[in-house]
């Protein structure tokens, strides 16, 4: 098979089995990610109502769930979703953000930013929770609030994914992921509003981490040396 021209797409004129395949090995973290959701997702869509509450609840990184079991909380909350239905969403989200700041930073990196983001974003909240129960301005029973799911993530990679994008592009996209993330933030906020902003903010800040920034600086030590 003849390789691309020069000016054409990166996977023009491969076969899409082979390009499906090597865009997966080259993603391991995102489709495995979406393989253990997608097997929590059929889970829950096969559970009873009751067992389906149970283990919403049980899976939740909510202010009883991180007292009670604080390291377990925090990972698992990031493999459910709480609609079944919204899987096939999640896969479009996923393969558009997830998968492309994982092929470009790589694994590693990627994992790290929206795994911090997760977990940051999630105590961060959960904290406003509780401040907010402790000011009489939330119910006692929001220690149990579902806070399961993986849009911290998401955020994260949607920060970071912005220092991948050429101008003009980068600046659309820029002004899109604000408006989407703002406007929630400033109608109305929730804790999970709040957790976005966390989450988005720590993608923004993981640029040090991309391969544009390692290259500036390889670059700016070898002017420097004699």
């Amino acid at each position: 098979m003849e390789p691309p021209r020069r000016g054409q797409p990166w996977w023009s004129g491969r076969n899409p089995l082979i390009w499906a395949r090597d865009w997966v090995r080259s993603t391991p973290g995102t489709h495995i990610w979406l393989l253990v959701i997608g097997v929590t997702s059929l889970v829950i869509a096969s559970a009873s109502e009751g067992l389906e509450q149970f283990l919403v609840h049980r899976t939740s990184s909510n202010i009883h769930e991180l007292n009670e079991h604080p390291l377990p909380s925090l990972l698992i909350s990031g493999f459910w979703i709480e609609r079944p239905a919204s899987f096939l969403l999640y896969v479009v989200m996923f393969e558009l953000l997830h998968a492309n700041v994982e092929r470009w930073v790589g694994t590693w990196r990627w994992l790290l930013t929206v795994g911090g983001a997760h977990i940051a974003a999630t105590l961060a909240s959960q904290e406003l929770v509780l401040l907010a129960i402790e000011g009489h301005r939330l119910p006692r029973s929001m220690t149990h609030v579902v806070d399961i799911g993986v849009s911290y993530g998401l955020a994260a990679a949607a920060g970071l994914l912005t220092y991948r994008l050429l101008p003009p592009w980068r600046y659309g996209y820029l002004v899109a992921v604000l408006v989407f993330f703002g406007i929630p933030l400033t109608t109305g906020a929730t804790f999970t509003d709040f957790g976005h902003a966390i989450a988005l903010t720590m993608g923004f800040a993981a640029w040090p981490l991309t391969p544009a920034a390692t290259a500036g600086t390889a670059d700016e030590e070898a002017e420097s040396e004699p």
